[in-house]
C-alpha cells in the first residue's frame, strides 16, 4: 500500500511537471495510460478523446491490444469509454461475459484478448467532457472505490492539462491573427498613401483602386499592397482600373 500510494503521488507530480513543461499531448497521454497499469489491478490502459465534433478518437493506450480495443469502441461506437464519455459518469462493467448484449462487439474483443472486465473513467472538469480513461483487467469483479477516486483524479487532472493546452494554443492563434491583422493594416494603409500619392488620388479613391484591382486579379489586398510597398509592382497599370 505505502509503495502505491508513493507511485500515485510521484505519478501526480510528474503529470503536473509535464504540464509546465513543454507540453506534448502524446507523451502526457501515454505516460498516464502506463502509470494506470502500475497503479491499478489492470492489465492494460488507454484513453479517448472528442474531437470538435464529439467523435471519440484513440488518444493513448499501453499495448498494442489496448490499441486494438480502443480502436474497436471507436469504429463501433460501443464499450465503457463511449458510455463514461457520454454519460459524463464512470462506467463499471465486472463481468464482461454480461455485456456482450451492451458491447457485443466489444466485449468479445476484450474477452478474446483475456480481460474479464472493465471500468472507465469520464475525462471532465465541470460540465466539459472530453473523453474518457478506461482499464481492462484480466481477473472480473469490480474496482476497489479507492482506485475508482484516484483513477478518477489522474483523468480529471489530464483534463485540466489538455484543456489548458487548448486554451493557450486558442490564445497563441488569437494573439497571431490579432498581430497579422494590424501588420496587414499598416501595410495597406502605405500602399493607399503611395498609389494617391503616384495616381493623383484621395485615400478613399486610392483604397478602392487597390481594392478593384485585387478582386479583378484574384489576388488578396495585403499581397497587391505589399508588392505596392516594396516596388515590385507597377502602380500606373492602376490607373487603367
Amino acid at each position: 500500500m505505502a509503495d502505491r500510494e508513493t507511485l500515485l503521488n510521484e505519478t501526480f507530480v510528474a503529470l503536473a511537471d509535464t504540464l509546465v513543461g513543454d507540453f506534448d499531448v502524446v507523451e502526457f497521454l501515454s505516460m498516464l495510460s502506463s502509470r494506470c497499469v502500475d497503479l491499478f489491478d489492470a492489465d492494460d490502459a488507454g484513453l479517448l478523446l472528442a474531437d470538435e465534433h464529439g467523435h471519440m478518437q484513440l488518444a493513448a493506450s499501453s499495448s498494442h491490444r489496448m490499441q486494438v480495443l480502443e480502436v474497436l469502441e471507436v469504429q463501433h461506437n460501443e464499450g465503457p469509454s463511449p458510455d463514461a464519455y457520454r454519460t459524463g459518469v464512470a462506467v463499471q462493467c465486472p463481468e464482461l461475459r454480461e455485456a456482450t448484449e451492451r458491447w457485443p462487439v466489444f466485449a468479445a474483443e476484450a474477452m478474446a484478448a483475456g480481460f474479464r472486465s472493465a471500468h472507465a473513467l469520464p475525462m471532465r472538469l465541470r460540465a466539459d467532457v472530453i473523453g474518457a480513461l478506461v482499464l481492462l483487467c484480466p481477473a472480473p469483479g469490480p474496482l476497489p472505490e479507492r482506485d475508482i477516486r484516484a483513477a478518477q483524479a489522474l483523468a480529471d487532472v489530464a483534463t485540466i492539462g489538455i484543456l489548458h493546452h487548448r486554451a493557450a494554443q486558442e490564445s497563441r492563434l488569437l494573439a497571431e491573427q490579432l498581430e497579422y491583422a494590424l501588420t496587414s493594416r499598416i501595410i495597406i494603409e502605405q500602399a493607399k498613401g503611395i498609389v494617391a500619392e503616384r495616381l493623383g488620388l484621395d485615400v478613399e479613391q486610392s483604397y478602392e483602386t487597390l481594392r478593384r484591382y485585387s478582386r479583378q486579379h484574384n489576388r488578396r489586398l495585403v499581397d497587391l499592397s505589399r508588392s505596392v510597398v516594396e516596388h515590385d509592382f507597377d502602380t500606373g497599370v492602376l490607373a487603367e482600373h
